[in-house]
């Protein structure tokens, strides 16, 4: 028999129709819901308009909104200062030191799955949800496995990765045997005027895409222009401070070689961007940070799994060599194109995610 305490929910709702659709099947079910929005930053301060990121006002109101019309009661939780230390803060000096964040990991983790997660237990609530689409099984011996969508196309398992086994046990994902046209479908059916709202594409804070512009901002300092060089040291430019360039791009160096260049290596000590070919760009091996295992307490050793550097990549075979209590070492049974320090490698055993972490070189 399950305590009222148990159909108790925590619906993080932030106006676009995933949430709202979730929060809808969490109430058909039979769970008091109660739907929150986490307000992350102050506009403002971040240079971005109140009309063009997730934490808008009119998102807000849209959360309220589909809150009303579903009878649940419905707050805004001021989260800002969280945000600013886990997310834009690592955000900014990630590109400092020459990697490539991925912010939505980080807010995952450290704000939904955190903050928002203590947030529910001081309301009496044992489930937060959201609507990513992913899924939660429990196994036999008790282990909860995070596992991919029944979707692939919209899989959202690689940026949720950092999910403890307390956290899995008290957290649910109602989109996650569907797709996104059953899920469009169902808000339609509920009238819900968020039905046919589009996805949200961009990091929320930096919504033109602008990253060097934002971090410029957000801390007042200039980044200094340096050298370009290719792999022997050879200067083929200047660059305009290392905060604009990523691995593997092509566009926007303003290099005239006579052939296309790449970015292949970020050194901030030197405050140097190192170019090469595309060919440059292809490595095997990799080293991750901060890994999180999800499939087991006591990983073998070495182990055959399928892994995956980037967001929208399909993941590849791999051997893992476990090097520490959170680390690993990744060979990549063929090279793969632009690893990129300050992105994640998650492992996976078919659809079942094994765990994943920071690259670090």
């Amino acid at each position: 028999m399950e305590s009222d305490n148990m159909k108790k929910a925590l619906i993080a709702m932030s106006g676009g129709v995933d949430s709202s659709v979730a929060a809808y099947l969490m109430k058909e079910h039979g769970y008091d819901c109660i739907g929150v929005t986490m307000k992350l930053f102050q506009n403002e301060d971040a240079g971005v308009s109140r009309k063009k990121s997730c934490c808008s006002l009119d998102d807000v109101e849209d959360a309220r909104s589909v809150a009303h019309n579903l009878g649940i009661p419905y707050y805004v939780f001021n989260f800002t200062a969280d945000f600013k230390k886990q997310v834009m803060d690592r955000f900014v000096a990630a590109y400092e030191n020459g990697a490539t964040p991925n912010p939505c990991i980080d807010c995952n983790r450290y704000l939904k799955f955190d903050s928002l997660y203590h947030r529910a237990e001081e309301l009496g609530c044992h489930y937060v949800v959201t609507g990513h689409y992913a899924r939660i099984e429990q196994r036999e011996d008790g282990r909860y496995l995070l596992k991919k969508a029944a979707d692939p196309a919209k899989d959202q398992s690689y940026v949720l990765y950092s999910l403890t086994q307390e956290q899995l046990a008290h957290t649910m994902f109602p989109l996650g045997d569907m797709n996104k046209h059953q899920t469009r479908m169902i808000a339609d059916e509920q009238n819900f005027f968020n039905a046919d709202k589009p996805d949200s594409q961009d990091i929320c804070f930096v919504p033109d895409g602008d990253y060097a512009g934002f971090i410029r901002r957000f801390t007042g300092k200039d980044y200094p222009a340096g050298d370009f060089t290719d792999k022997d040291g050879n200067v083929l430019g200047k660059h305009k401070g290392i905060i604009g360039y990523t691995v593997g791009q092509r566009k926007g160096l303003g290099i005239a070689a006579g052939k296309p260049v790449y970015v292949t290596k970020i050194c901030p000590a030197e405050n140097r961007v190192i170019l090469g070919d595309n060919e440059d760009l292809f490595h095997r091996e990799l080293d991750v940070e901060d890994f999180n295992f999800i499939a087991f307490d006591n990983p073998p050793a070495e182990f055959r799994a399928k892994a995956k550097v980037r967001y929208r990549q399909k993941e590849q075979w791999a051997t893992v060599k476990v090097t520490g209590e959170k680390t690993v070492h990744i060979i990549f049974d063929e090279s793969q194109r632009a690893i990129t320090k300050g992105q994640a490698a998650v492992l996976y055993d078919g659809d079942v995610v094994i765990g994943g972490g920071v690259i670090v070189g």
